[in-house]
């Protein structure tokens, strides 16, 4: 469903209602049974990138073919059905794409393996096409960015077929401090497929569920802290938070530059990184990625090792643990598994800075946000729906039925109210978050104790989505490698009671082939991962 022009909603009833599309079902009652949808297999199910290009290679499979199944499952899945609403909007040039890339393979090869794939991208992420570009917001609907942003740029060149936008919490939820994860005016409630009564965290709630229901092939997320690894733990799929600079935040609706990334979201370690290697790269717009071009690899499969985890070093951050106890249940497994296969664990080794971060990490976060959002609309030019953030607060306030029907825009008068980027408030924070989460934080733990990464739960179980109250805290480890700039990935290590919970390995800046290492090892010795039931509430 194409979505740009989408501005009528509907509410549940009573007070306070949250914003979903027409087409999606009735919210979950309270009580009601916890039996799944049934859903019409489309025939892709859980198949792998590589499995994909098998099948096109063997005739099986057109490109045409495999983009009409994912379309036709997201009309029945997301659009109707369970409703899940992870897609923001439909790419009206999708089949014509796919034709393409069939036409090239016949005529000179696939040009590699993402070579006729479908994928969705998060709707912060630039596309110079047919579709807009919005962080899933009102006050953008419409908007064509100048340019692709470079991460599209390089799926384009790649060969994929860019199947469309995925709905995200809005602003990549850097809205309120009340906020309910998964929604956007533009795009109502995302739903987690494992209970849809559950939420599916964010901010890249659509590309983490639309991965996780077998939507598309894979997605592409965004994280400034916890916007790929939390919702990748929720829905049950694999995410890597790449280091600073590994992947161009050019072309992308920004939070904060010392902190914003893309990456991967897949369903297995080596779809993710076979995304990595084809988005990973510098880029002449953006100066944080010069560093990159000697610390690329074009190929990270080639460090997908069954037998990664022997002799590997693992550190234990004990300080994220106590979620809950069902959580740390799986943890302790998680651990046992991996001693099984070999790790050294060193448990546990303590990290000084946890907990030290949230202020001064807010503090940065205002300020970069309000600066680096207006160059972004300064540079859509003078056609753009709105042209700075004061002017984005204006637009919530003069259609607050729609953009703030139960939370408002508090962090974004917080943000309006900074002032520039050579504040000594600001550049103190800044100072003091590289300070505590790199030399005093993961670099230190890591050299004291010659470790290859730390493991840590990503996040606790999906909390109930809740218009009153907002989101609740599950806990996790995600924001000391946000914070650092440095890589995190997390994999699938368990289920609570259906939802899945995942397990996260950090470690120093570049050091994604040997995460993707670890995980690949981990994943493929546990096979953990289960596809999603679409139950209606979690069974008692």
């Amino acid at each position: 469903m194409n979505r740009r022009t989408f501005l009528g909603v509907t509410f549940w009833a009573g007070a306070g209602a949250l914003a979903t599309p027409r087409s999606a079902s009735a919210a979950v009652p309270p009580g009601a049974p916890s039996r799944p949808f049934k859903i019409r297999p489309h025939g892709l199910e859980e198949i792998t990138i590589p499995g994909l290009q098998a099948a096109m290679a063997a005739g099986q499979y057109r490109s045409e073919g495999i983009t009409r199944r994912y379309l036709a499952a997201i009309r029945e899945i997301d659009q109707a059905g369970p409703g899940l609403n992870s897609v923001i909007e439909l790419n009206p040039d999708a089949l014509a794409i796919a034709r393409a890339m069939d036409r090239e393979r016949q005529t000179k090869g696939p040009r590699g393996p993402l070579h006729g794939i479908p994928v969705l991208v998060k709707d912060n992420l630039a596309t110079q096409d047919r579709m807009s570009t919005t962080a899933g917001s009102l006050a953008l609907a419409g908007s064509v960015p100048p340019v692709d942003s470079f991460v599209v740029q390089r799926l384009r060149e790649a060969g994929a077929v860019i199947l469309g936008k995925t709905n995200l919490s809005e602003w990549a939820n850097f809205r309120s401090s009340h906020s309910i994860s998964g929604w956007s005016g533009r795009g109502g409630q995302t739903r987690n497929p494992y209970a849809l009564d559950r939420n599916p965290s964010g901010s890249s709630s659509g590309s983490g569920v639309a991965v996780a229901a077998n939507l598309c092939a894979a997605a592409i997320g965004t994280e400034t802290d916890g916007s790929i690894l939390s919702p990748s733990s929720f829905n049950g799929v694999v995410g890597l938070k790449p280091t600073l600079g590994l992947v161009s935040r050019s072309g992308i609706i920004p939070i904060a530059h010392s902190q914003d990334t893309a990456g991967p979201m897949a369903r297995c370690v080596r779809d993710a990184a076979i995304l990595l290697g084809c988005v990973a790269g510098p880029d002449p717009r953006d100066e944080a990625t010069r560093p990159a071009a000697g610390r690329v690899v074009g190929d990270y499969t080639r460090f997908l090792d069954p037998n990664g985890l022997r002799g590997a070093r693992l550190g234990v951050a004990r300080c994220y643990f106590g979620i809950s106890s069902a959580v740390d249940h799986i943890m302790e497994q998680a651990l046992a598994e991996m001693k099984k296969l070999g790790a050294i664990v060193i448990d546990p080794v303590e990290i000084p800075s946890s907990g030290q971060l949230g202020g001064s990490e807010f503090e940065v976060l205002l300020y970069e946000f309000k600066a680096d959002l207006n160059a972004y609309l300064a540079g859509l030019g003078p056609a753009a729906p709105v042209h700075s953030l004061a002017e984005i607060i204006d637009f919530n306030e003069r259609h607050r039925e729609q953009e703030m029907p139960c939370f408002g825009q508090d962090i974004l008068l917080k943000a309006q109210a900074k002032g520039p980027l050579t504040d000594p408030a600001y550049r103190d924070a800044l100072a003091k978050n590289h300070r505590l989460a790199r030399a005093e934080g993961i670099d230190a733990v890591l050299a004291k104790h010659q470790l290859d990464a730390l493991v840590a739960p990503t996040t606790g179980p999906a909390h109930l989505t809740d218009p009153v109250y907002g989101d609740r805290d599950t806990g996790g480890s995600t924001t000391l490698p946000a914070v650092a700039g440095y890589p995190s990935l997390t994999v699938p290590a368990g289920f609570v009671r259906g939802l899945p919970v995942g397990l996260s390995f950090f470690g120093q800046a570049w050091s994604e082939p040997t995460l993707l290492k670890l995980a690949y090892a981990f994943e493929q010795a546990t096979k953990i991962r289960k596809p999603p039931r679409f139950l209606r509430s979690v069974a008692l």
